[in-house]
């Protein structure tokens, strides 16, 4: 299963997301490959901390999009992607059965998944299955007055050909913090609510593999 988590607007938190997504399937078992396709590098940043300082399990990286294929196997493939490299992100966008889109709450976050669905809506290939497109609220706001969170939620709701996942990941210390580290968020802090919130958010994606 080849999963492309992006957006074509940097600062959504892709590589956080990326990460701690393929710790949660490794650590559940799967055999993951990860892919960060990305100028920036943060992702390979990330796994090299992990290395460094020894924690298991170890998280290796890909940076090369021409190794990409179709891949039918039980592995389990994470393409972390950005607009920096578009020759990159069309690769994995053409082969991918998952696409997972990070909005954050604001207008530009939205206008620029509307346009990232119009790229891949030029990609897909009519001729196999249509990729599952999921988005979700990511940095949302943890203050109930602030309602930006919620009015960019219920605008992503009225897009066509997604699925709004009800499970937001909040801005939260712990994602900085833990991802600095190498760490997952549930790693550094098991009882946070960082922990809990990703849990359920990998859940609602992949299902209990516990």
């Amino acid at each position: 299963m080849i999963t492309v988590i992006g957006n074509l607007k940097g600062g959504s938190g892709k590589s956080t997301v990326t990460f701690n997504l393929a710790l949660w399937l490794r650590q559940a078992g799967k055999s993951v490959t990860a892919y960060d396709l990305d100028p920036q590098s943060t992702l390979c940043d990330a796994a090299q901390v992990r290395k460094e300082e020894g924690y298991e399990p170890a998280l290796t990286i890909q940076t090369r999009h021409n190794k990409l294929e179709k891949d039918n196997s039980e592995q389990e493939i994470l393409i972390d992607v950005s607009a920096a490299n578009m020759a990159g992100m069309k690769k994995a966008l053409s082969l991918a059965n998952r696409i997972i889109i990070p909005v954050c709450p604001s207008q530009a976050d939205l206008w620029s998944t509307q346009r990232f669905l119009l790229t891949i809506a030029s990609l897909i290939n009519t001729n196999a299955p249509p990729p599952q497109v999921l988005a979700f609220i990511n940095r949302a706001d943890t203050h109930s007055a602030i309602r930006e969170t919620e009015e960019t939620e219920n605008a992503l709701s009225s897009l066509q050909g997604i699925r709004v996942l009800k499970t937001r990941l909040c801005q939260r210390t712990v994602y900085r913090r833990s991802f600095s580290e190498g760490l997952a968020v549930y790693e550094l802090e098991p009882s946070s609510k960082g922990a809990q919130e990703f849990e359920a958010f990998a859940q609602g994606i992949f299902g209990n593999l516990s």
